[in-house]
C-alpha cells in the first residue's frame, strides 16, 4: 500500500507544481510529437496562464494539427489501456503477489481514480470554468490522472507495451513534469506555464483568503473547497452579495465562508421555527425568513447527513417555499414526503 501511496503522491505533486516551466524540455518533447504525424518543429509562443491564449488559437478546433494529434492519442491511449495487464503487485524481489486482479483494482481506484477526482474534476475543471475556450487543448501537468496511471500500472503491476506505444507514453510523462497546459496548432504551440501558487484543502482547490490558484501574468481563480467561485465570496462576502447571487453554489461558498450566524444577523432574517431533525438523530433544524432574497422564500438550515471527507458533517441552507413554518415539514418538503413520513426516517442522507 505504501508503494501505491508514493505514486500517487509523487504525481499529485506534479499536477500542483508551481516551478517555472521547463521550457526546453517541453520545446522538445512536443516537436518531437510533431514529427510523429508528420510536421517540422513549431514555432513556440508562450503565456503566462491558459487564459491568455490568443482568441485564435483558443477557438481552433478544427485545426488539422490539433485534430491529427487528438486522434493519434486517442488511438494510443486506447492500446494502451487495452494492454493493461493484471499482474499482481510487488512482494519479495522476483515475486507477485496471488490476487492480480484485486491489485489492479487496488491501483485504479488508488491512483487513477484519486487523480481523475483532484486532478481532473478538481484543478481541470475550476480553470477551465474560469479560463474558457473549449478548444482541443491538452493540460500538460494536469493530465497527471492517465498518465501517472500508466506509470503507477508500470512500476507497481509490471505492466508491458508495445516500443512505440512505450516511447509515446514517456513523452507524454516527460511534457506532464515540465509545462502547464498547451495548443498544438499549424506551425505554432502555445504554451502555459505553470502556476506560481496552488492552495488546496484535502487536494482540492481552496483559499479562504485569496486566490486558490495564481498565474505567473497575475491571473488567478478562486475556489472554495473546489468549488470554483467570483472573487468577492473569497475577498468580500456580505449578505447584501449573497442575497443577489442566483447560483445556490456560489450562495452556499460564500455563506460558508463568512459562517451561517454571521450571514443570517446580516441579511435581516426572523427565525420562524427549530426543531429537532427526526431524520438526523442529535441535530437541529431552524426555519428562517428570508425577505432580502429575490422572492420571498425561507431558509431551512440543517446539517448534512453524510459525512465530509475530513469526517465533519456539514451545515447548509436549503430554500423552501414560504408557506412552511413547521421546520420538519420544510425538511419533508426538500425530499419531497410529508412531515410524518420524514420523521419515520431512521437517517437521512
Amino acid at each position: 500500500m505504501s508503494q501505491v501511496e508514493e505514486v500517487r503522491r509523487e504525481w499529485l505533486e506534479h499536477a500542483f507544481a508551481t516551478e517555472p516551466a521547463d521550457r526546453s524540455t517541453a520545446e522538445a518533447v512536443i516537436s518531437e510529437f510533431y514529427a510523429i504525424i508528420g510536421r517540422p518543429p513549431p514555432a513556440f509562443e508562450w503565456v503566462g496562464s491558459p487564459a491568455a491564449v490568443r482568441a485564435d488559437i483558443g477557438s481552433a478546433a478544427g485545426d488539422r494539427v490539433a485534430v491529427e494529434f487528438a486522434t493519434r492519442t486517442a488511438r494510443v491511449r486506447d492500446r494502451l489501456e487495452r494492454d493493461l495487464r493484471p499482474w499482481g503487485l510487488p512482494g519479495e524481489p522476483g515475486e507477485r503477489t496471488a490476487c492480480p486482479a484485486t491489485a489492479r483494482s487496488f491501483v485504479d481506484n488508488m491512483v487513477h481514480g484519486e487523480l481523475r477526482r483532484v486532478v481532473r474534476e478538481g484543478v481541470v475543471a475550476v480553470v477551465a470554468a474560469e479560463a474558457g475556450r473549449s478548444a482541443v487543448r491538452w493540460y500538460g501537468q494536469h493530465d497527471a490522472d492517465w498518465v501517472g496511471w500508466h506509470d503507477a500500472c508500470a512500476r507497481l503491476l509490471g505492466t508491458r507495451r508495445s516500443p512505440r506505444d512505450e516511447h509515446f507514453l514517456t513523452l507524454w510523462t516527460t511534457l506532464a513534469r515540465s509545462c502547464g497546459w498547451w495548443w498544438p496548432r499549424e506551425g505554432v504551440c502555445v504554451v502555459a506555464e505553470r502556476p506560481e501558487s496552488v492552495h488546496t484543502e484535502d487536494w482540492r482547490p481552496h483559499s479562504a483568503d485569496g486566490p486558490a490558484l495564481r498565474y505567473p501574468d497575475g491571473w488567478s481563480v478562486h475556489a472554495w473547497r473546489g468549488t470554483r467561485v467570483p472573487a468577492w465570496v473569497i475577498e468580500d462576502p456580505t449578505a447584501e452579495r449573497i442575497s443577489a447571487e442566483a447560483n445556490i453554489e456560489v450562495r452556499r461558498c460564500a455563506i460558508e465562508n463568512i459562517g451561517w450566524e454571521a450571514y443570517l444577523d446580516d441579511a435581516g432574517t426572523t427565525a420562524v421555527g427549530r426543531a429537532p431533525d427526526p431524520g438526523n438523530p442529535g441535530c437541529e433544524l431552524l426555519l428562517y425568513d428570508l425577505p432580502r432574497w429575490d422572492r420571498p422564500s425561507r431558509l431551512l438550515l440543517a446539517v448534512n447527513g453524510s459525512v465530509e471527507r475530513d469526517g465533519t458533517r456539514r451545515r447548509y441552507g436549503l430554500r423552501v417555499p414560504p408557506w412552511l413554518d413547521d421546520p420538519v415539514e420544510a425538511a419533508a418538503w426538500s425530499y419531497g414526503l410529508t412531515g410524518p413520513q420524514y420523521a419515520q426516517l431512521l437517517r437521512r442522507t
